[in-house]
């Protein structure tokens, strides 16, 4: 079992920048991908980032490339996404997610992930 534990939403001006954090605990993570969704009010789970752990290549949503970095700790089984140039669009919550299953075609697809962290709020004032 794997727990995920998010850290460092906000409330931001936008243009302003927030790091969210991502621990996972319960044992050393060594699955396929640890990634980040976010799903805003009256709209659908939205890929945001996602980083293969094997070699550390991440992917970004075309809404956030340019804008938002994942990256990773390995030595602290954490995954860190940082936000620059914020939006008022980019409110919503936040879900950390780690993956077992394997497959770079599906690492934004939220089914590959198969443990999800309690979310954390980002809201960008305009």
């Amino acid at each position: 079992q794997v727990q995920l534990v998010e850290s460092g939403g906000g409330l931001v001006q936008a243009g302003g920048s927030l790091r969210l954090s991502c621990a996972a605990s319960g044992r050393t993570f060594n699955g396929y991908a640890m990634g980040w969704f976010r799903q805003a009010p009256g709209k659908e789970r939205e890929f945001v980032a996602a980083i293969r752990w094997s070699d550390g290549n991440s992917f970004h949503g075309d809404s956030v490339k340019g804008r938002f970095t994942i990256s990773r700790d390995n030595a602290k089984n954490t995954v860190y996404l940082q936000m620059n140039s914020l939006k008022a669009e980019d409110t919503a919550v936040y879900s950390c997610a780690a993956s077992y299953r394997g497959g770079t075609s599906l690492i934004g697809k939220a089914y590959l992930y198969d443990y999800w962290g309690q979310g954390a709020q980002v809201t960008v004032s305009s």
